[in-house]
């Protein structure tokens, strides 16, 4: 199956018809022979019929035209059931949920409903009366769950893209052990009406993708406010671009990293750091004692009352219907009380300081996936105890407000796969996409299991898309700058490294530590070039950015060596009175370096 991009492309050109496509998806299911994958699968002849429509209606701007799609089965699709995994609590949804509304809109055609973990109560992928989904590598590990079908159709190449749904990790662990891309957007920032709750103000939807630029493509067709859902709400959704040449990439400490004995887990996330830092990050060691503490809150707390609520009638009705290991986990000890559940709340919100400060001044966190693959037979032996460690890693995010990322780093000749995670604060999806699609092709790997090789890494824009706001920062701001987490937060999108004209010059103004930068303009011969990136910002974020520039600095236009003419920040002529000349450094960050090397 080649990728969601190249479908595309070949649809645009005429050099492969949709009903090609799917015909192709089709046969590709047979071939690889799998039932377990799918719950329930559109009929072919219907998905052709589709395929001819949208053929004969063209493209008219839809962004994912004739591009096969699989959805979980805790997904509703307008057509057909939605089981959960659990044939008792099967339902006809009477329409499709936004986010697979929003597909379709976009011109994708969904071909079936996928395998989960019964309830999406998992991470492992062999809790379902349906039958186990084959890892797509590896026959004899587990496929990775929840979303366990979904991943095993796009690692297999039956389909370029799939939805799951993440709660304490299910849009990731599955992508981590069968060498896929797993988007774990920021919670809210996909709507989750239709979906079937695990823990609702925990879920959203993911996505499975083959690349960093498959999963971003589904990723805006989906995203936005959906007034119908009170868990949705507004976020920057930025744009996917170059990773910036400066980034501060935090791992956990030697102390805190978990790989349950495998040794050759621990050497695969070695290879992620050093590809990390080969792309210019400093990698800064950290403290993961809050975040694993909040990890142990997501099912020693409160909030598997919140999956006990979803199946409630269902409990009571018929509760032998329900599989006895998710029947363990969701009713097998007596529901917290209103007063644990605030209790759990308020330690939460302390354990958040802790961690949010511990994250501050990232541009994204860098865990392993999971500790290690996990063989079916492991997995029968203690289905428990296997599957907590599978969420070593991943339990922390939603209960934080964080997104993710979760990327391919190694893939060992017997099918092993082992993959990192990049996180970060909510709102920054793009940010970390625009890392992990550089560290992806820096790994080299093929694309899941079909042996297919990476497509080469196109250069992005390197100018601001229509209705963003090129910016220019010079000092603190800069990529690996304490301030750049401001543009970040704002869905800023990093576009290229260049210098202004001769017309400046660059203070050092009073008032540190830490010295502040001041960029001042002057006749044109008497400055002389600064180093500066320019970013860009929706419209929303540039004024939020203007709105909290302090005095003496300012924002104007600025002449650029590349002939541009950008916003940026400058300071006023009369604050630069006592302030120290730094324009022979050429930039900020060479003069912050020679602050630290003459205090060394």
């Amino acid at each position: 199956m080649p990728t969601l991009t190249s479908i595309l492309s070949a649809h645009l050109d005429g050099s492969r018809s949709i009903p090609e496509t799917i015909a192709a998806c089709y046969a590709r299911l047979r071939e690889h022979g799998d039932d377990a994958i799918f719950i329930s699968l559109k009929p072919e002849a219907e998905a052709l019929a589709e395929a001819l429509r949208l053929q004969d209606e063209g493209p008219r701007g839809r962004s994912l035209w004739g591009v096969p799609v699989a959805v979980k089965d805790n997904i509703d699709v307008a057509g057909l059931p939605t089981t959960a995994a659990c044939p008792a609590f099967a339902y006809e949804p009477k329409r499709d949920a936004s986010a697979v509304a929003r597909l379709r809109a976009a011109g994708a055609i969904i071909i079936g409903k996928t395998n989960l973990d019964q309830f999406a109560t998992g991470l492992n992928g062999t809790r379902s009366p349906y039958g186990v989904p084959r890892n797509a590598l590896r026959p004899d590990l587990v496929p990775g769950g929840s979303s366990s079908g979904s991943a095993s159709a796009v690692a297999a190449g039956i389909v370029p893209v799939a939805l799951g749904t993440d709660t304490a990790g299910s849009g990731r662990v599955p992508a981590g052990l069968q060498n896929l891309v797993g988007l774990k957007p920021s919670l809210g920032l996909v709507p989750s009406a239709g979906v079937v709750p695990a823990c609702r103000t925990l879920d959203c939807i993911s996505v499975f993708a083959l690349t960093v630029e498959d999963a971003w493509l589904a990723l805006e067709a989906m995203a936005g406010l959906d007034a119908e859902d009170p868990f949705s709400r507004t976020l920057p959704l930025g744009r996917l671009g170059a990773a910036p040449p400066h980034l501060r990439i935090g791992v956990p400490r030697p102390a805190d990293r978990d790989f349950d004995g495998d040794a050759g887990a621990a050497r695969s996330f070695e290879v992620a750091v050093e590809c990390a830092r080969t792309l210019g990050a400093e990698i800064v060691p950290l403290d993961m004692t809050p975040l694993y503490e909040v990890a142990r809150l997501l099912y020693d707390g409160p909030w598997v009352a919140e999956r006990w609520l979803a199946i409630r009638e269902l409990l009571e009705r018929d509760p032998e219907a329900i599989l006895p290991v998710t029947r363990q986990i969701i009713a097998g000890k007596p529901l917290p009380s209103a007063a644990d559940a605030f209790s759990a709340r308020y330690h939460l919100a302390e354990l958040a300081l802790a961690a949010n400060a511990a994250l501050k001044g990232l541009d994204a966190l860098m865990v392993p996936t999971a500790p290690r693959a996990v063989t079916l037979a492991e997995m029968a032996a203690d289905p428990i105890g296997a599957n907590s460690m599978l969420g070593r890693y991943t339990n922390f995010v939603n209960l934080l407000d964080l997104c993710a990322l979760a990327l391919p780093v190694t893939l060992a000749s017997d099918g092993l796969a082992a993959g990192i995670t990049l996180i970060a604060p909510a709102g920054r999806d793009a940010a970390l996409a625009s890392i992990g699609r550089a560290l992806h092709a820096a790994s080299g790997l093929p694309l899941g299991a079909t042996g297919s090789p990476q497509p080469a890494l196109t250069s992005r824009p390197v100018t601001a898309p229509v209705g963003m706001i090129e910016v220019a920062v010079v000092g603190a701001h800069l990529s690996g700058m304490p301030l750049n987490g401001e543009l970040t937060g704002l869905g800023g999108v990093f576009l290229r490294s260049t210098a202004t004209t001769a017309a400046y010059r660059l203070f050092a103004l009073p008032g540190g530590p830490p010295a502040r930068p001041g960029l001042l303009r002057v006749h044109e011969g008497d400055g002389a070039p600064i180093a500066l990136e320019v970013w860009a910002l929706s419209p929303e974020g540039f004024g939020k950015l203007v709105a909290g520039i302090p005095s003496p600095l300012g924002i104007a236009t600025l002449a650029l060596a590349d002939g541009t003419r950008v916003k940026g920040f400058i300071v006023e002529a009369a604050a630069v009175a006592e302030a120290r000349d730094v324009t022979h450094y050429g930039g900020w960050r060479a003069f912050c370096a020679s602050l630290k090397s003459s205090a060394a």
